[in-house]
């Protein structure tokens, strides 16, 4: 219950949580030997060059006939913009990522594939379709390595790829050598210390995320919802006096009246539970 609380206190602060998809990933960094192995047991072998031209086919032919020809139409006329648009009203998030591939091959440019790739590593929190993901990952690092052929100083890329490698590859090990390369020339880099954070939440190196987590507040101030972080690793803990401390900090520095009330209700929550 604990846990999910805290996650709706981050709701209700209006905070976005899926943009945090653009700055961690949800799997973990810091993995033990075992859960690595367990990892790449579940992993598929696919090819760099798969994409989701047969699930575009299958999705396709079951939409009703009169949106099936619109969509076909745009497809034809290379509409992508109008075909993005429409796959997420469709709530079909690697369809759309699909199209802003194909907008990226048009355009040629970075920060084109640099979006596309983030359209493919956000489709992946929201397919339940185990043959599709690993075709979206190879996906989103194939962008992710066209965005890096044309911008081979994009720091948020190279994380971005490297959480690929930890995530959707048999190869998770090159995925920590690559964020521990980044982390020796840019240490303060906020989305890669979210990065080992969240991934060490969700290996239960729970002490190793707490200080990844400090780590992000020093290096920015503003970053607030780290409070927040914090205190659900706490709590994950059963220290509820720190969760309560860091939810206290949160408070004291958001301007989100909701946010405070709501937290405030938990805090007395956690109160009731302190052995």
């Amino acid at each position: 219950m604990g846990t999910k609380k805290t996650q709706l206190i981050v709701l209700v602060g209006a905070l976005i949580l899926f943009v945090l998809l653009f700055t961690a990933p949800k799997s973990l960094s810091q993995l033990s030997e075992v859960d690595f192995e367990k990892q790449k047991s579940q992993k598929i072998e696919v090819s760099s060059e798969a994409n989701l031209s047969l699930f575009l086919s299958i999705a396709l032919k079951n939409t009703e006939p009169i949106k099936k020809a619109q969509l076909e139409n745009l497809i034809s006329q290379k509409k992508y913009d109008t075909l993005i648009s429409a796959w997420d009203k469709l709530k079909r998030p690697d369809l759309a990522a699909y199209f802003t591939e194909a907008q990226a091959q048009l355009a040629q440019k970075a920060d084109t594939w640099f979006k596309a790739g983030n359209r493919y590593y956000y489709a992946i929190q929201f397919s339940n379709d185990k043959t599709e993901i690993p075709v979206l990952y190879q996906s989103a690092m194939r962008c992710y390595n066209k965005n890096l052929a044309l911008d081979p100083k994009n720091i948020d890329a190279k994380i971005m790829l490297a959480s690929c490698y930890v995530e959707g590859t048999e190869n998770p090990m090159e995925g920590i050598s690559k964020l521990k390369e980044i982390e020796k020339i840019d240490s303060n880099n906020v989305k890669l210390q979210l990065t080992f954070a969240f991934f060490s939440v969700k290996s239960g190196q729970l002490d190793k995320a707490i200080s990844r987590f400090k780590k992000v507040i020093i290096a920015d101030t503003n970053y607030i919802e780290a409070y927040l972080h914090l205190a659900d690793a706490f709590e994950k803990q059963k220290n509820n006096s720190k969760a309560i401390e860091m939810l206290q900090k949160y408070i004291s520095k958001t301007n989100d009246i909701t946010a405070k009330t709501e937290i405030n209700n938990y805090i007395e929550q956690l109160k009731n539970n302190i052995n």
